[in-house]
């Protein structure tokens, strides 16, 4: 089944603008002037039940204005959106969001002054859920997430990981099909991102579709197979993440480690991507413009080798490059 069916999703805000002298200021006062920003524009994507994808986009792209939009949080200007086969969801609301969760890294669901399982109560009593079926969603999330001695405790009292296993846990009791997650890995240690990872994957193979919006591209490389790059309002890229590198390239990117490594080291089709004191640097190059075998020919002839590691760029080249040409274009 289709979970999410987007057409031509366009949102326009009429912004008011007031100028900065005192003339101008007190003019605005009688007379107001209004510009028209585009904020989304004309997006359109079809997300299947159980697909877990990475959007993508810088700060301004319109990424959280479409994930309002799709939650039913704000109105579209233009456009139609079909979530789970029946709704609408900002015509839909009060029976779509018995359908939705949301975790938001930078904002918390939580009450700061009492425990987790007294929101988890309220939440219950909220969305309507059958105490049965709350406590058995509740003994499968406790342990999967490791909350079992937080909940009792004051939220104010919580590390920051501990709380965002709670936030997920308060997102999933009433067993949602379609989760929104916005930064879920802000500010937590490596520990903590890695639980939280996993717990993403268990909850998207057991068939809740994810969407997840993020500027850690680590999360989506650990997490997503598909990605959809959103930038100035309109999608510049829909598809796996294997095609969005190959579109800029086979490159590589190989770590020398020479105590003879040049100080001017220079190389055609090759990149000097940084140095760090003067025996590592880290280079780069495209397998369509440069053999590995003259790449590691012309390495040899410039310096004796002590180390060498070789691994693809980090998705972060290719999503910069992407934002770079449509900017260019």
């Amino acid at each position: 089944m289709t979970a999410l069916e987007v057409r031509g999703l366009t949102k326009t805000y009429s912004v008011f603008r007031r100028g900065s002298s005192l003339r101008e200021t007190l003019a605005s006062l009688v007379h107001r002037k209004t510009e028209s920003v585009e904020a989304v524009r004309a997006v359109s994507f079809t997300l299947q039940e159980g697909e877990l994808v990475g959007f993508l986009g810088p700060n301004g792209a319109g990424k959280s204005t479409t994930l309002k939009i799709l939650s039913g949080i704000l109105h579209p200007t233009a456009g139609e959106v079909l979530a789970l086969g029946r709704y609408v969801p900002w015509r839909d609301r009060t029976e779509y969001v018995r359908h939705v969760g949301a975790v938001f890294g930078q904002k918390s669901q939580l009450v700061w002054d009492i425990p987790p399982m007294d929101a988890f109560q309220m939440q219950r009593a909220i969305h309507g859920v059958a105490r049965i079926d709350f406590q058995r969603r509740l003994d499968e999330l406790v342990p999967l997430l490791g909350i079992e001695k937080t909940m009792a405790q004051p939220t104010r009292s919580l590390s920051l990981g501990e709380r965002m296993r709670c936030e997920f846990a308060l997102s999933l009791l009433h067993g949602p099909s379609l989760l929104f997650l916005d930064e879920p890995t802000i500010g937590l240690d490596i520990e903590a991102k890695d639980k939280i990872r996993s717990f993403i994957l268990e909850i998207n193979q057991r068939g809740t579709t994810v969407i997840l919006t993020t500027h850690d591209l680590q999360d989506v490389e650990h997490l997503a197979r598909r990605a959809i790059v959103i930038d100035r309002g309109s999608i510049g890229f829909d598809g796996p993440l294997a095609e969005l590198r190959a579109r800029f390239g086979d490159r590589k990117r190989v770590g020398i480690v020479s105590r003879d490594i040049p100080a001017d080291f220079a190389m055609d089709g090759v990149h000097v991507v940084s140095r760090t004191g003067t025996d590592r640097i880290a280079l780069e190059f495209d397998l369509a413009e440069l053999s590995m075998h003259d790449f590691l020919e012309g390495i040899s002839r410039r310096c004796h080798l002590d180390d060498l590691t070789i691994t693809n760029p980090p998705l972060e080249d290719a999503v910069r490059r992407l934002y770079e040409d449509a900017k260019a274009g």
